[in-house]
């Protein structure tokens, strides 16, 4: 990391690059660092998990030596789960962040499903619901699809998915493996959090903390950062709080940016490597204005409308293309899209990276090809 010979005052403007370097740096995207997984999901407050295979990415593209077994090991001996936190998605996060976080995002829940399914329960009594789907999955793990369809037999002609997100909402519900495991395929299977760690250790996180680990791995940022990232509102009044303990910025457009006094914030001239980050990472998703890291023209184009995005390429720390791992009967492929036209040099960074990505990926490949797919 390049290091300033002057720091930001409090108060002054941070441009783009600035905030573009911070974030890599506080990712680890800049360099890769020596530290096990379950340290590296707890500084990046979890890792996106809406399919089984990112989170492995994502510690990939941020650890040195990083061998898939050892997070399988730890979803194994329950160390890490996945289970619905930050935005009602689903995270691999740490059995420690597991009980810490999940009380703290309860109206996270409680408010995607009275919008996806308030309707739908309506005359359902939600504590008799509670009760029950717990004694259905502690007695065994159950699917979501077979868990509304149980719960359909107390409540005929209210939508079994409907009563299945009940149940994710009113009780910590984590996937059991093999689901989530490396090479590994088993249904999405749920069982309480309570079942699978045991009781939650006493200390508990408070949003102060949470609005502080996420200044420590995604700052500087605005109100609506935080909240855009954990899906909680009513965060403005916690920063006021912490506002003694925190330095403050503005970003081009003026908006007051918070930080911790002290945290990373490199040269903006610091040289980025080229890095392929994983679909669903929240080095993407974890801000109002993604512009630090991502355009806006170019984030309409990748991003679906309900936020769903591929694997992207970074190329001076910025979204510059997409990936995609095509597995075949002949072998495996990494395809690359750019968004713009790649330099001799970029191509050369890009390709090399993506037989790193291909060699950890699809070890069982007999083949392994990389694929420009120049537009």
């Amino acid at each position: 990391m390049t290091s300033r010979t002057d720091r930001p005052l409090p108060g002054s403007v941070l441009d783009r690059r600035t905030l573009n370097r911070a974030l890599l740096e506080r990712q680890w995207l800049l360099q890769r660092r020596n530290a096990t997984p379950l340290e590296a999901a707890e500084h990046l407050i979890g890792l996106q998990a809406q399919a089984p295979n990112p989170p492995y990415i994502g510690l990939w593209s941020r650890l040195e030596d990083f061998a898939p077994e050892d997070l399988s090991r730890l979803v194994s001996e329950r160390q890490a789960v996945r289970l619905a936190l930050l935005r009602s998605t689903l995270h691999l996060v740490s059995a420690r962040d597991a009980h810490a976080l999940r009380p703290l995002l309860q109206p996270v829940l409680e408010r995607g499903l009275r919008g996806t399914f308030g309707r739908a329960l309506t005359g359902v009594d939600l504590e008799e619901l509670a009760h029950l789907a717990r004694s259905m999955v502690e007695e065994r793990p159950c699917t979501f699809q077979e868990l509304g369809r149980r719960l359909g037999e107390r409540w005929p002609g209210v939508a079994p998915q409907a009563l299945a997100g009940a149940a994710r909402t009113a009780l910590a519900l984590v996937q059991v493996p093999p689901r989530g495991l490396w090479g590994a395929s088993g249904p999405a299977a749920h069982t309480t959090l309570e079942s699978w760690l045991g009781a939650a250790p006493p200390a508990q996180a408070t949003l102060q903390n949470l609005v502080l680990r996420y200044l420590s791995a995604f700052g500087p940022a605005s109100a609506q950062d935080v909240q855009s990232w954990c899906g909680l509102s009513g965060l403005r009044a916690v920063l006021e709080g912490l506002r003694p303990q925190l330095v403050t910025y503005r970003d081009e457009a003026g908006r007051e940016l918070f930080d911790l006094p002290g945290a990373p914030l490199p040269d903006p001239h610091t040289p980025a490597p080229a890095r392929l980050v994983a679909d669903f990472d929240n080095l993407l998703l974890s801000h109002a204005d993604r512009s630090r890291v991502i355009s806006e023209p170019d984030r309409r184009r990748i991003f679906t409308p309900n936020g769903l995005g591929p694997g992207t390429v970074l190329l001076d720390g910025f979204v510059s293309g997409t990936w995609r791992l095509a597995h075949e009967r002949s072998g495996a492929t990494l395809q690359i899209t750019p968004l713009r036209p790649f330099s001799a040099a970029e191509r050369e960074a890009v390709a090399a990276e993506g037989t790193r990505l291909l060699e950890f990926a699809a070890t069982t490949a007999q083949q392994r090809a990389l694929r420009f797919l120049d537009t």
